[in-house]
């Protein structure tokens, strides 16, 4: 496994957008999709918007964006808190295994618990096992599968 590297994670600024844009771009890559630019450009001004439950967060190593993490807040019939879903996570395949999964986890964690999220939670496709390692020692697998419709 390589060694740790010093990475910091923030929230994303107005300024963060060039370096934010491909490593989105390399999350749509590897699951195999394309989201239309459109809906990009809404998510990053949801991103700045501090009025929007949504939320974004990079990575950075040695002044380069090396990871994303996106979350969502939203209410729930099973508690009176919120939930907090880590919708997106993506590390750059050059820096993986270092700990910016983790960080970025981490950094997620301490946005819902200030928030007063009452959990935290996310999914990963099956075929991700990679990513599952580590999923396994942060989380608990809840045993719920998903379906859905789509409408588009």
């Amino acid at each position: 496994m390589p060694a740790r590297i010093e990475i910091e994670v923030r929230p994303v600024t107005a300024d963060d957008h060039a370096a934010w844009l491909p490593l989105w771009q390399g999350y749509q890559r590897f699951y195999m999709t394309e989201i239309p630019s459109e809906t990009s450009d809404i998510n990053w001004q949801r991103f700045l918007d501090p009025a929007e439950p949504m939320h974004a967060a990079l990575a950075w190593h040695e002044g380069e964006a090396i990871g994303l993490v996106h979350w969502v807040y939203h209410r729930s019939t099973w508690t009176v808190e919120d939930y907090c879903y880590l919708q997106d996570l993506f590390i750059n395949k050059a820096v993986r295994s270092n700990g910016a999964g983790r960080k970025l986890i981490e950094f997620v964690y301490e946005q819902a618990k200030q928030a007063s999220c009452a959990r935290t939670y996310w999914l990963t496709h099956e075929s991700n096992s990679r990513a599952m390692l580590l999923y396994e020692r942060v989380a608990e697998r809840s045993g719920f599968l998903q379906y859905r419709k789509v409408f588009k």
